[in-house]
């Protein structure tokens, strides 16, 4: 396996914060809990909805959801021993035995089966329409899941040709969600849920898409029989303000968590006072987010890139529906301004993996420069010298973003656009599906936080006709041939080739803009160990369960 990572084009960190209240359940007055601030609001434990890739909940949850694999530090796929194991028994085409570690049980005291990787296959592969997956990269190459109802073992085929370079991200953490929790609600006899999705029963899936899309949105009176975990913690509540409370789940068969009880909150604006009090002992959010943080004794502070990508994402309907609107926009935008105040070079090039040198000259597309520096005149002569009206959204508050916006108002007044400032607490991904904004500034996906998979090639789905979280409505069938092509591509000088070739056709249609690197912050209180940083969506939760509380 081999985890590719970063830096491509397409979706959204602008929506980082529920206001957090002083009245969750437990506070960082009770010594045994671990307050962890993260980006995004925590509305659903399903991660792999649209909505639910953009939120918090990725950070909340890595260590409540388990897989096969996970994402460490560097962003690379590590294998989960303690779920699980995959064998590949076939390269042509690919093929992996997958194998759930025997004393795997949810905390409801079920067992975890191979049904919930049907379902996540059903769910995430494009297939069946009625789910509203944020993505079916990876999982749309998979021609088969065999799978026995109840049974602890599945042998996963890919469609010939289709060998998912990065397969390890498949079936990972917080994408397998309980499926004998839907067959509960809808009714269903043990294995229903399997033999339905297998045998394309087509109202039975719609039942199952609707319960897949909703059930499992969070709130503070939800029932937590509906919410069993299959890691080391599980929800005991959700509070009001939207924090949700973890405990040690005493159904997992691994190494007990270090910490019995992390309280998770949803950032909110007064974070600079929580951390002065030491309500907070761990901070995941992206840099200048909040403003200036200032460091208080007790804490330590590391600033590292992430691998999702700051930008704007253009509504499919509406006044940037059309290419010459996107282009004037992006043409008054003063890119080398913002990626200055927000301390990182410029980001000129989307579908690109930025680590790999043999890689980097596909980060110089010619066509980027006309977009480097704000040119009113051109923005106007775009528009053949017609007004413009943009409402630009995201969610609130966002200190970098909001400076971000009022830059781009002033940059753009002189060509004859008016850009108005629509940001909120809930505005996000559903807010561009809504048309109730034109403009959409976030992170990959449309995410508050990183938003990235870690595997560039899986992130550039975002820009791929028909993916949920292609937020834009971009439709290119050159452009989807090579997302494609990327991902079943190894070789670097193909790779370098496919993104070239990339470059030009995107800046012209310029579905997105692009505006830099996401920066990641993250605060450590002095009395927590063993918290590191992570690029991915999964942030600096990848191994909540090894945090010391001293």
């Amino acid at each position: 396996m081999r985890g590719r990572s970063i830096a491509r084009i397409g979706a959204a960190v602008a929506a980082l914060m529920l206001v957090v209240g002083t009245s969750v359940a437990c506070s960082s007055a009770d010594d045994h809990v671990i307050d962890y601030a993260v980006d995004g609001t925590l509305i659903t434990y399903n991660t792999n909805t649209v909505v639910g890739a953009a939120s918090g909940g990725p950070q909340a949850f890595a260590r409540v959801q388990t897989g096969f694999t996970y994402r460490g530090p560097d962003g690379q796929i590590i294998g989960d021993r303690d779920y699980g194991s995959v064998a590949v028994v076939g390269r042509s085409p690919l093929i992996l035995d997958y194998e759930i570690n025997a004393n795997a049980v949810y905390s409801d005291g079920k067992p975890i089966t191979c049904d919930d990787m049907v379902l996540a296959w059903a769910a995430q592969s494009g297939r069946n329409p009625g789910f509203d997956a944020a993505s079916t990269a990876g999982y749309r190459d998979v021609a088969t899941v065999d799978c026995a109802p109840g049974a602890k073992k599945a042998r996963v085929t890919f469609a010939p040709d289709r060998g998912v370079v990065d397969y390890g991200q498949l079936f990972g953490a917080t994408s397998l969600m309980p499926s004998h929790v839907i067959a509960d609600e809808l009714g269903l006899g043990d294995g229903a849920v399997t033999t339905a999705l297998q045998t394309g029963d087509a109202p039975a899936i719609d039942r199952i898409a609707k319960a897949w899309n909703t059930l499992w949105n969070l709130g503070p009176d939800i029932d937590l029989k509906k919410f069993p975990s299959s890691g080391p913690y599980k929800i005991a509540s959700v509070a009001k303000d939207g924090a949700v409370v973890l405990t040690a789940n005493d159904k997992w068969w691994g190494a007990k968590p270090v910490a019995q009880r992390v309280t998770v909150w949803p950032r909110g604006a007064d974070i600079q006072d929580r951390v002065n009090r030491g309500a907070f002992d761990v901070v995941d959010i992206a840099a200048g987010s909040s403003g200036t943080l200032n460091l208080p004794a007790g804490y330590t502070r590391t600033d590292t890139p992430s691998a999702g990508i700051e930008q704007l994402i253009f509504s499919a309907q509406g006044p940037l529906a059309a290419p010459p609107a996107r282009r004037a926009l992006a043409l008054c935008t003063p890119r080398d301004t913002i990626a200055r105040n927000a301390e990182v070079p410029i980001a000129n090039v989307r579908l690109s993996p930025t680590v790999d040198d043999a890689l980097a000259a596909a980060e110089s597309a010619g066509e980027a420069g006309q977009f480097s520096v704000a040119n009113p005149d051109a923005a106007r002569a775009a528009l053949n010298n017609q007004p413009l009206t943009v409402r630009i959204g995201y969610q609130t508050p966002n200190a970098r973003i909001a400076a971000t916006v009022g830059a781009i108002a002033q940059s753009c007044a002189p060509a004859g656009i008016t850009v108005t400032d629509e940001s909120g607490d809930s505005v996000g991904p559903q807010s561009l599906r809504d048309n109730s904004i034109d403009v959409l500034i976030g992170s990959t996906g449309g995410a508050v936080g990183s938003g990235s998979t870690g595997s560039s090639a899986l992130d550039a789905y975002d820009l791929r006709y028909g993916n949920g979280n292609n937020l834009s409505g971009y439709a290119n069938e050159r452009i989807d041939g090579i997302i494609d092509a990327l991902a079943v591509t190894a070789d670097p000088k193909e790779l370098s080739r496919l993104l070239s070739e990339a470059g030009p056709i995107l800046w012209g249609d310029i579905p997105t803009l692009p505006l830099y690197r996401q920066q990641r912050t993250l605060l450590t209180s002095k009395r927590v160990s063993a918290v590191q940083a992570n690029p991915t969506r999964w942030g600096a939760g990848w191994n909540m369960d090894r945090w010391v509380l001293e």
